[in-house]
């Protein structure tokens, strides 16, 4: 399992499988939340996840395809869309500085 502090994320990526819908609403609401932060947040198949992410965030169904594609880098799962706790402890680890692990 890979690990970075919060305070070190530049680059949050939303991982999904179509590259449609959902995930993409989900992108525009952490762009706008982590907007201060300094964090750039894009949008990415699963299978193409930028080399430069600091942390990948997908859904749990996609997690085991989402670790072969991001090396080193942390995955974060969620399972829904609006009001996941794991989508707001990431935004708060990141805003606070505190490990993310994945």
């Amino acid at each position: 399992m890979a690990s970075i502090e919060g305070k070190d994320v530049r680059k949050l990526v939303i991982a999904c499988d179509a590259g449609m819908g959902s995930s993409v609403l989900l992108a525009n609401q952490l762009k706008k939340r982590l907007r201060s932060d300094d964090v750039t947040v894009v949008h990415s198949p699963v299978d193409a996840i930028p080399t430069d992410a600091d942390v990948v965030l997908t859904h749990a169904k996609l997690v085991d395809r989402a670790r072969r594609y991001a090396g080193e880098r942390p995955v974060v799962p969620f399972t829904l869309f609006v009001g996941d706790p794991a989508v707001d402890g990431l935004v708060e680890a990141i805003q606070g500085g505190s490990t993310i692990d994945g």
